[in-house]
């Protein structure tokens, strides 16, 4: 049971929650520029897909270095600040420098260039995000207010995806810019500075206990480099638990899922609905991604919180994915040319997949990090949070891959105003089919996931009970 001991205070909450935006706003800002590489600077499919790709599977290496030496640092601040500092300024002086293209220079300067500066932007990303992740975990140890500190987080980091979209207009209106690509360089410089910021302020007001006296391993280089078997050994030693690994395969596939089709939103409004006129689509792709946004801000995201409180983490999972699987059916009818309004009735159904996911997913991993501790001795938020986004991160990345290869697979040819029939209805049948299917499959991994509310307490009890006898 909770009590008022267990209580976080809000502003606690808050401060993580505006790391959280900081998280989500980088990713969600990129899915709406990177519409400029193909539309704008001639990308063909192939080399989108590298750029996608590439920097988010040297992300997904670095992550786990990056979790054991979280977990090992002595310092007077602890584990995690220092880190999450020193990130945020990386990520967003990267972020501002990545995004430097012009139409003017050749393609394969903007494809190199955007390349290269992409793993500096993603080094800084893992550097931020593992200790940020593992901060969460370590906030409180009681079951219903670790899906609370996630439910206040993830409502603050959701109005990254109500805002993001509005770039769209601010991109594409000659009132605002004359080319997409110079709006891009100017707002990279506002997204940088302002979100860089907000990702610094769980390292500032969120305090931690010294580690100056624990008795971790010593972070020398020649430690380091030595404890690259440990890591090995600690992602193996993870793996094998059976819910931490539900969670991550789970994970995968549904945001693996949203995340391959989710750019062709901007190209099925576009190509489909307005026959490829941008300036006529308006505020339509903009809509569709920002009151989806609202949408889970202020009804998915209470609405999964209040569910996991009385059916429980995994029957809450199960429901608001199901749920999302209607919307993505409704999608297919509701995109209706001459009638764009149509698919906004199918967005309220479609948000509770991703709304729903990392609101439940990171209060079910700071469970599992219980269940750890109780049969290795061990506390490794830094090592399951890294695992856990390695897979997120990962699956991001595979999804920047299969995008591309979709596009090329379909025939969508970004020079041409008006696309192939044969295109638009591929672009169409794997916006709506690939989610459904991820989804399906997530469910099915989950559907004997057994860390229930009563077993996480008595877990919990036991921990505690052991740390009274030592």
């Amino acid at each position: 049971m909770s009590t008022i001991a267990n209580k976080v205070p809000l502003g606690q909450k808050i401060a993580f929650g505006l790391g959280m935006l900081a998280n989500q706003m980088f990713p969600a800002v990129i899915g709406i520029f990177i519409v400029v590489l193909v539309k704008d600077l001639g990308f063909p499919g192939w080399m989108w897909g590298v750029v996608s790709l590439a920097p988010r599977i040297f992300d997904a290496i670095t992550d786990p270095i990056m979790g054991y030496i979280s977990d090992n640092t002595k310092s007077r601040w602890g584990r995690r600040r220092q880190y999450v500092f020193i990130g945020a300024i990386i990520m967003g002086i990267a972020f501002i420098i990545m995004w430097q293209l012009f139409r003017e220079s050749s393609l394969d300067y903007n494809f190199w260039y955007f390349l290269l500066t992409s793993f500096l932007f993603y080094l800084g990303l893992t550097i931020f995000s593992v200790p940020y992740v593992a901060m969460g975990y370590e906030m409180s140890d009681d079951f219903h207010e670790r899906t609370s500190i996630m439910a206040v987080s993830q409502w603050i980091g959701q109005w990254a995806w109500v805002i993001a979209p509005w770039f769209w207009v601010i991109m594409y209106d000659p009132e605002w810019y004359p080319s997409a690509d110079g709006a891009v360089r100017e707002l990279a410089i506002w997204v940088g500075i302002i979100f860089a910021i907000c990702a610094m302020v769980p390292a500032i007001f969120i305090k931690s206990r010294s580690t100056v006296n624990e008795d971790y391993s010593s972070l020398t280089l020649k430690n380091i480099g030595g404890s690259l078997k440990e890591i090995g050994s600690n992602f193996v030693e993870a793996f094998k638990s059976v819910p931490f690994k539900k969670l991550c395969f789970a994970t995968f596939f549904v945001f693996n899922a949203f995340n391959t089709v989710a750019s062709f939103t901007f190209f099925i409004i576009v190509y489909y609905l307005f026959n490829g006129d941008a300036t006529a689509a308006g505020i339509w792709p903009t809509l569709f991604g920002s009151i989806g946004a609202l949408v889970t801000t202020f009804l998915v995201i209470p609405i999964v919180a209040k569910m996991s409180k009385v059916l429980g983490k995994k029957k809450a999972f199960m429901v608001s994915q199901g749920v999302s699987v209607i919307g993505y059916i409704m999608l297919w009818f509701l995109f209706i040319p001459g009638k764009p309004y149509m698919f906004l009735f199918a967005l309220p159904f479609f948000s509770f997949g991703i709304g729903g996911l990392f609101t439940l997913m990171m209060s079910m991993t700071a469970d599992v990090i219980d269940l750890d501790e109780l049969k290795t001795g061990k506390r490794r938020e830094g090592v399951f949070g890294a695992i856990y986004w390695w897979m997120v991160k990962f699956g991001f990345g595979i999804a920047g891959g299969l995008s591309g290869t979709i596009l090329t697979v379909i025939g969508f040819d970004s020079v041409l105003q008006v696309q192939p029939e044969g295109a638009i209805t591929g672009l169409r049948l794997f916006f709506s089919g690939l989610p459904i299917v991820g989804t399906l499959i997530a469910m099915y991994i989950m559907r004997n996931y057994d860390i229930t509310e009563e077993k996480a307490n008595e877990i919990r009890a036991e921990l505690d009970q052991r740390k009274t006898t030592i």
